[in-house]
Order: C-alpha cells, then sequence, then structure tokens
C-alpha cells in the first residue's frame, strides 16, 4: 500500500485557459503555505485534466521544453496514477538516451543527453525513508546543476536541494476502475517558476 500523498499547494479561483490538444488547464495563482513569515516562497499552480496514457505522455513531452539543467521536479501520485508514463514524455522530450522506466528497483537512473542537453536523472524514493540525509549516496547535489532531476515519492526528501522546484501531482480515480482520466497539478516554487502558466501555454 502507498503512503497518501501531500495536498496541493493553498487553492484560489482557476482562471481560464487555451485549449490544448494534451490537456485542458486551468490555472491559479498562491503562496505554498507553511514555515515563517517573509520565507513562504512564491507558488504558480497550473491545473489540467489528462484523459489517457498517451495524453500524459504528451505533457512530458510539453514540459520537457520547459526544463533547464538545475531543474528539480517532484512527482507524487499513487501506484499507476502516471508517473513514470509522465517521465518518459520528459525523456523524450529532453532527447535522452535509453527507455525511460520506472527505477524502483534500482533507486535512481541517469539517462544522458544524446543532443548536448542536460542528463534526466530519475529517481524513485518510495523505499527511502527519511530526509535528504538517506539519499546522500545518491549524489543529487552533484548531480543538479548539470541535469533534470526527477523525484517520484520525494515529497519531504528532497526539497532541501533547491528553493526552487515543480511539484507535480496526478489524482487519478481510486476503486476497481479502467477510468484513464487524471487530475494533474503543477506546482512551480520560487522565482524560477514565476513565467510556468506562460511557458506552458
Amino acid at each position: 500500500m502507498e503512503a497518501p500523498h501531500n495536498s496541493p499547494a493553498a487553492k484560489t479561483a482557476p482562471k481560464p485557459a487555451a485549449p490544448d490538444s494534451a490537456a485542458a488547464p486551468a490555472s491559479t495563482a498562491s503562496a505554498e503555505h507553511g514555515g515563517s513569515a517573509g520565507a513562504v516562497p512564491e507558488a504558480v499552480t497550473v491545473a489540467l485534466t489528462v484523459t489517457s496514457p498517451e495524453q500524459m505522455q504528451e505533457l512530458g513531452r510539453r514540459l520537457a521544453r520547459v526544463l533547464a539543467p538545475g531543474d528539480l521536479v517532484m512527482l507524487t501520485g499513487e501506484l499507476g496514477a502516471g508517473k513514470t508514463t509522465l517521465t518518459r514524455g520528459l525523456g523524450e522530450g529532453l532527447g535522452v538516451r535509453g527507455a525511460v522506466t520506472s527505477p524502483t528497483f534500482v533507486i535512481a537512473r541517469v539517462h544522458p543527453s544524446l543532443s548536448g542537453g542536460p542528463a534526466l536523472v530519475h529517481v524513485d524514493a518510495y523505499r527511502l525513508g527519511g530526509g535528504l540525509d538517506e539519499m546522500e549516496d545518491l549524489d543529487l547535489d552533484v548531480s543538479l546543476p548539470e541535469s533534470v532531476v526527477v523525484v517520484e515519492w520525494g515529497d519531504g526528501k528532497v526539497e532541501e536541494l533547491s528553493d526552487d522546484r515543480l511539484r507535480v501531482l496526478i489524482d487519478r480515480a481510486t476503486g476497481d476502475t479502467d477510468d484513464e482520466r487524471r487530475e494533474v497539478t503543477l506546482v512551480g516554487i520560487g522565482a524560477r517558476w514565476a513565467g510556468l502558466r506562460e511557458a506552458l501555454g
């Protein structure tokens, strides 16, 4: 069984968004709560609806166009929600080598770029119970400046790596269902992600 994931940042009334072939976004802007006054990073929230694995993969390709070396992406969602499918799209968009599969049994997998761009470091932190100290052997702090680091189940474990990070929360219908619909919430934290809505538009 999976541990429940953290809830997304505080929501405000959504603004209308332009239609897209992969998903129909609705954007909100908010400040992520928690921490002392004045130290709370600005957060930009974009909500999307995805109705198939193909659309989830296409969303990953779209996100890849926004990513740059040094970016930290944290994926949260139940088993089967589409985290690895999204990451596969990221890998395609970044033009990296090797098939992107779940790194559960190796914890981390590095996909070098085939085009001189950033490598994709794909991490599964589900079996790592503690904070950043338990992940020191992965040298993520060393990899981050020149790579795009994507961490599944990273909430509460890798935030110390960067003040600027992109959280991707994927919600799916629960129970015995074949419903492929997913509600995807992108939360860009820090100045790096101030233009997230425009970049995805």
